[in-house]
C-alpha cells in the first residue's frame, strides 16, 4: 500500500524526480524523465508495482520513532529510525547529472547496532513489466526491453519471489552505500559513484543554489523551500516547469478526478515567472520565458495549453488499467487529453509573462514580438468564442469569465509594450478598441449584480475562484465595488472547512462533465490571501496565508489540493502552482514585494524595473546581468 501523501519527500536531479515515503521506500520514480514510464508505482497501487525500500528489519513496530529532513536548503534527504537496539539514518539523493540519472541512497549507523533489510523491485513501464534480473559481486541489474537499472551495493542482494533482497547489519560508525543508475540497455553501466562525495556535492550544490534567494522578509523558509520544490520541478535542458512530479494523485480519495501532472502549464506562466524573479532567481525565470517561446512558436491558432517537458505536443491521454490507483482511485491516466482544449486564457497568461520578463529585463525582443503580434491578431476573433476555460472542464465550452478577462491582458500587455517601446509596431489605436470591447463586455456580462459578484460564466449565478485574478491581473483595481463584493463572495460562499474551493461541483457534472466532488484547490487560497490584503483586510490575509502554511507536510512540501473532510492532502504532489502562489502571497504579505507597483487602475503588477539595490545584489551573486531599457532592442 502507498502512504498518505504527506509523508512523502521529493528528491531529484533537474530531470526527473522520485517520491521518498517516512518508512524508507522509495514508491515513485520514472526514469530518465518526468513523464518517462515509472520503474517504481506502487504510489498507485501496491508491492507488486515496483518499489525499493531500505528500513530496519522486522515490522513496522519495531521502529520506536522515525525522524527526517532536508539537509538545511538543499534537496538532500535524512531519515532517521530508532529501534530497541539502536539508531540508523538513510540518507538519500539525485545528485545534479551529467549524463546517466543516480538516485543514491547511504545507510548510516548513528548508535547501537541495527539489522537493516532492502527490498528492490523493478517495475517498468508503469508496473507492467518485470525485467530480466542478472548479478555478480557488486552489481545487479534490472533489463527489459529498451531500459536498464544497475545496483551498485556492498551487501549480498538475493532474488525472491520476483524481489530483489538483502539483509545486513549496520553498526555505529559503519555506512553501506547503494547507488541505483538508469542507462539504455544496449550500454554498459555507468561505473558506481562515491556516495560520500556525491551526497556532499549535491548539498553544496542545492544550499549555494538556496543562498541566492533575495527574500529576507516574514516566513523565509517556507519561501525558500518552496523556491527549492520549484526548481526540483524544473526539466533543466529547457528550462521547462512541470506542474507536479506524479499523475493520477485523486483530488478527493477514491474519486475519478484523476489526472497526469507531468507536463508544462501556459496557465502558471505569469505566475511562475513573477515568484522566481521575486526571489532572485533570474537566469531561471529566462529559462522558463525562453522555453515558453519556443513551446508556443509556430500556427498560434493552434497553441496548446499545456506541452511536454521539452515542449513536445502530443500528449496523448490513455488508462493503465492494470494499476488500481492511489488508495483505489481509478484509473490512472498517463497523458492528458486536455492537451487540446481550447483555453482562451492562455493567450493573456503568455502575454502577460512575456511582458513581464521584458519589462525587468529593460529591452524587448523583435522575435518575440513578431510572435506576440500573432497571437493578438488570433484573439481579434478568437475572444468572442466560447472556451473550455482554465479549469480545463470537460463539459460544454462556455464564455468563462476568467477567460475573457485573460484574453483582456492579452490585448492590455500589447497595447502598453507598443506604449513603452516605441520602436515596435503595431496597430495600437485598433488594439485599444478592442482592449475596450473586451472589457465592456466582461464588465456587463460577467457581472451578476443579484449575486454581488463576478460569475463563472456570462449569465451564471454561480462563483468561480479564478475571478480572484481579476484585480491580480489588474483588470480593476481592488479598490472598485464589485472587486470588493466578489471577493467577499468568494470568502462566504466557495469555503470549504476555511479554504477555497475553485467552484462547487455538481452530482450531474452540469459544468465540468464529471462526477464527484474535489478538495479545496491551494492556489485559489493563496489568490484569496492576496486579494484580502489588497483591499485592505490585511489581518484576515495573515490569518489564512498561515492557516495554509500549516497544510504543509513536515518538510515544507504542499500537494494541489487539501481535502478538509479527511483532513488529507489529496491531488499531485509537490505541486508547483501551490509552491508559486504561496511565494507571491508571502512577497505581497511582507510589503517587499519588488514587482507590485500602487497603481492598480488598469495596469499591470509589474513595476518599470527593479530597484537598484536589487539589481546590483543580483549581479553580485552571479545571476545573469540585468539591463534597464534603453529603447534598443536585442
Amino acid at each position: 500500500m502507498s502512504q498518505p501523501i504527506e509523508d512523502y519527500a521529493v528528491i531529484g536531479d533537474l530531470q526527473t524526480a522520485a517520491l521518498v515515503g517516512i518508512d524508507g521506500s522509495v514508491d515513485w520514480l520514472c526514469l530518465p524523465h518526468f513523464d518517462s514510464p515509472s520503474c517504481f508505482a506502487r504510489l498507485l497501487g501496491d508491492e507488486s508495482h515496483g518499489f525499493w525500500k531500505i528500513a530496519p528489519a522486522g515490522a513496522p513496530e519495531s521502529v520506536l520513532a522515525t525522524r527526517r529532513w532536508y539537509r538545511a536548503d538543499s534537496l538532500v534527504l535524512e531519515t532517521e529510525f530508532d529501534t530497541a537496539t539502536g539508531t540508523v539514518r538513510v540518507t538519500d539523493c539525485m545528485p545534479v547529472r551529467d549524463n546517466h540519472p543516480h538516485l543514491v541512497r547511504s545507510v548510516e549507523g548513528i548508535t547501537g547496532t541495527v539489522d537493516m533489510h532492502m527490498d528492490l523491485t523493478v517495475r517498468f513501464d508503469y508496473g507492467e513489466v518485470v525485467p530480466w534480473v542478472t548479478s555478480r559481486e557488486g552489481l545487479v541489474r534490472f533489463t527489459a526491453g529498451p531500459d536498464s537499472l544497475a545496483l551498485w551495493n556492498r551487501v549480498e542482494p538475493v532474488g525472491k519471489d520476483l524481489h530483489t533482497v538483502a539483509d545486513f547489519t549496520v553498526n555505529e560508525n559503519q555506512r553501506f552505500p547503494f547507488t541505483l543508475v538508469w542507462h539504455p540497455s544496449p550500454e554498459e553501466p555507468p561505473p558506481p559513484l562515491d556516495s560520500h562525495y556525491t551526497v556532499h556535492l549535491t548539498d553544496a550544490f542545492w544550499t549555494e543554489w538556496a543562498e541566492q534567494c533575495c527574500y529576507d522578509g516574514p516566513y523565509k523558509e517556507a519561501v525558500v523551500r518552496s523556491l527549492i520544490t520549484l526548481k526540483a520541478l524544473t526539466y533543466e535542458p529547457t528550462g521547462g516547469i512541470v506542474a507536479a512530479a506524479t499523475t493520477s494523485l485523486p483530488e478527493a480519495l477514491g474519486g475519478n478526478r484523476n489526472w497526469d501532472y507531468r507536463y508544462c502549464w501556459l496557465r502558471d506562466a505569469t505566475l511562475t515567472l513573477e515568484s522566481l524573479m521575486r526571489g532572485g532567481y533570474y537566469t531561471e525565470a529566462m529559462a522558463w520565458r525562453d522555453w515558453l517561446l519556443r513551446a508556443v512558436a509556430g500556427d498560434v491558432s493552434k497553441l496548446q495549453i499545456m506541452y511536454g517537458p521539452g515542449g513536445e505536443r502530443r500528449l496523448e491521454e490513455w488508462e493503465a488499467s492494470w494499476l488500481p490507483g492511489y488508495e483505489k482511485s481509478a484509473p490512472v491516466r498517463i497523458g492528458n487529453a486536455a492537451s487540446e482544449q481550447y483555453q482562451l486564457d492562455v493567450y493573456g497568461e503568455v502575454m502577460s509573462a512575456l511582458y513581464s520578463s521584458a519589462k525587468t529585463e529593460g529591452v524587448h525582443s523583435h522575435a518575440a514580438w513578431a510572435l506576440q503580434v500573432q497571437l493578438i491578431r488570433f484573439l481579434e476573433t478568437g475572444w468572442r468564442e466560447p472556451d473550455d476555460g482554465i479549469w480545463e472542464v470537460r463539459g460544454p465550452r462556455r464564455h468563462f469569465t476568467h477567460s475573457k478577462v485573460m484574453a483582456w491582458v492579452a490585448v492590455d500587455r500589447a497595447v502598453r509594450t507598443l506604449e513603452e517601446w516605441p520602436e515596435l509596431k503595431g496597430p495600437v489605436e485598433k488594439w485599444r478598441t478592442m482592449r475596450d470591447d473586451i472589457f465592456n463586455e466582461v464588465c456587463e456580462k460577467g457581472y451578476n449584480a443579484e449575486v454581488g459578484a463576478f460569475t463563472q460564466y456570462y449569465g451564471s449565478d454561480q462563483l468561480d475562484a479564478s475571478v480572484l485574478m481579476i484585480p491580480l491581473m489588474g483588470f480593476l483595481p481592488p479598490s472598485d465595488p464589485r472587486v470588493v463584493s466578489t471577493v467577499e463572495a468568494v470568502q462566504r460562499n466557495l469555503m470549504d472547512h476555511g479554504f477555497v474551493l475553485r467552484y462547487r461541483t455538481a452530482d450531474d457534472g452540469a459544468v465540468d462533465g464529471l462526477t464527484g466532488r474535489e478538495g479545496a484547490f491551494l492556489a485559489c487560497s493563496f489568490w484569496l490571501v492576496d486579494c484580502l490584503h489588497m483591499i485592505g483586510r490585511e489581518e484576515d490575509a495573515q490569518e489564512l496565508f498561515e492557516r495554509l502554511l500549516s497544510l504543509r507536510n513536515d518538510l515544507g512540501l504542499l500537494s494541489e489540493e487539501y481535502d478538509p473532510l479527511a483532513g488529507r492532502l489529496v491531488g499531485n504532489f509537490p505541486q508547483a502552482f501551490s509552491h508559486v502562489s504561496l511565494i507571491n502571497s508571502a512577497f505581497r504579505l511582507s510589503g517587499s514585494d519588488p514587482l507590485a507597483t500602487p497603481d492598480y487602475a488598469g495596469t499591470h503588477l509589474v513595476a518599470d524595473t527593479m530597484s537598484m539595490p536589487r539589481l546590483q545584489r543580483m549581479k553580485r551573486l552571479g545571476r545573469v546581468a540585468v539591463r534597464r531599457r534603453t529603447g534598443a532592442p536585442r
